[in-house]
């Protein structure tokens, strides 16, 4: 997919929407070979979606050894809308909390004192994390409106193929 291809999907007003959201779906092959699916919130900046991670996380040995994932981040509603990403994970160790970390779990509804109470026990806990960024090489959206998965259309152009006949 070319770039310009990219950008034109991820700036439609739908995959703007999802990409305001708190929670991807990361896949990828773990250690053991075997995919992996786990939800996992993220931030996009404009042209990277950024994960945040604890250094201990076993997702990280899995992305060293193979850095190509997909994303999914989608709705509860129908009709459903989803965004399908694929990209190369790099992985960027940093001292501290990243600030993405923070922006991303900031959409919860914690009142003022809450989120005084959970930052502070977020940084207790970490002395530093790791960022996974992913720069998308590939993306398509699903709107059940203006695009449908591949197949369906297909089934689509078959059905009326034996209309017209």
């Amino acid at each position: 997919m070319r770039q310009h291809e990219i950008t034109e999907v991820l700036h439609r007003p739908y995959s703007q929407e999802l990409l305001a959201r708190d929670l991807t779906r990361l896949a990828y092959v773990a250690k053991d070979g075997t995919p992996r699916t786990i939800p996992i919130g993220f931030t996009w900046n404009g042209s990277e979606i950024v994960m945040c991670t604890s250094t201990n996380a076993p997702k990280l040995h899995a992305l060293r050894q193979n850095p190509m994932v997909a994303l999914t981040i989608d709705t509860e509603v129908h009709p459903p809308k989803t965004l399908l990403i694929r990209g190369r994970a790099e992985l960027d160790v940093v001292d501290g909390i990243p600030d993405e970390y923070l922006q991303m779990n900031g959409s919860y509804v914690m009142t003022p004192e809450q989120r005084v109470v959970w930052e502070a026990e977020v940084r207790s806990l970490y002395d530093g994390m790791v960022r996974i960024v992913v720069t998308p090489t590939w993306a398509k959206l699903l709107d059940f409106e203006t695009t449908l998965p591949s197949p369906v259309e297909e089934l689509i152009r078959q059905r009326d193929e034996r209309q017209r006949a």
